[in-house]
């Protein structure tokens, strides 16, 4: 069993992470499991690579710890793809009044196109591998909030191929299609390649 720290203190993507990496051979833990309750990176980057990797190479380099760190955001073809990597920032407040500032700037428009992306970084502070995964989900603008499950802008994300927002599928479907479940699949994928090359 492997351990690997996952640099953040998101507490809806901890679980979905947790979930998604559920493996005989990883065992995740948290920054809190690792003494870093109050610990925070500034994201300073300008893209998603350049945060997550902020966030894995800091968080590494203090616990001597293999870490796994994402960056994600919604961007939307209307408002010039934005709030992109600044889409936890876009309001100030809650998860809900985000949804509702993004649902105003789209009062009007008829191009609800729009992705969810997400980008992990693995870092191992020991030997400086740095491997990047990145994942994404198309899909559109719903007209108004809808839904109870998910976080952040899920209950006003429609992924294409379904008539739901993301916080109205089910965690399964979600846990298949989502930008995150993308990225960790690739990541899984080549921690299973490495892991066979080794033996």
């Amino acid at each position: 069993m492997t351990d690997i720290v996952f640099a953040s203190h998101n507490a809806g993507k901890v679980r979905e992470v947790s979930h998604l990496l559920r493996t005989d051979d990883i065992h995740l833990l948290t920054l809190g499991d690792v003494g870093l309750h109050d610990f925070m990176v500034d994201e300073t980057g300008q893209t998603y690579e350049e945060n997550a990797w902020l966030k894995a190479k800091t968080v590494g380099d203090n616990v001597h710890k293999l870490t796994l760190s994402d960056d994600s955001g919604l961007e939307v073809e209307a408002l010039s793809w934005k709030p992109g990597i600044f889409s936890a920032r876009y309001a100030k407040g809650s998860d809900a009044d985000r949804c509702k500032k993004l649902l105003k700037e789209l009062e009007g428009k008829q191009n609800r196109t729009a992705r969810f992306v997400a980008v992990f970084i693995y870092y191992d502070p020991t030997s400086g591998e740095k491997k990047i995964f990145r994942g994404e989900v198309r899909g559109s603008i719903a007209k108004e909030v809808s839904g109870q499950g998910g976080f952040g802008y899920d209950p006003i994300f429609i992924p294409d191929g379904y008539s739901e927002t993301m916080a109205e599928l089910t965690s399964e479907i979600k846990n298949t299609i989502s930008h995150r479940a993308v990225a960790v699949r690739a990541f899984k994928a080549w921690w299973e390649s490495r892991k066979s090359a080794s033996l």
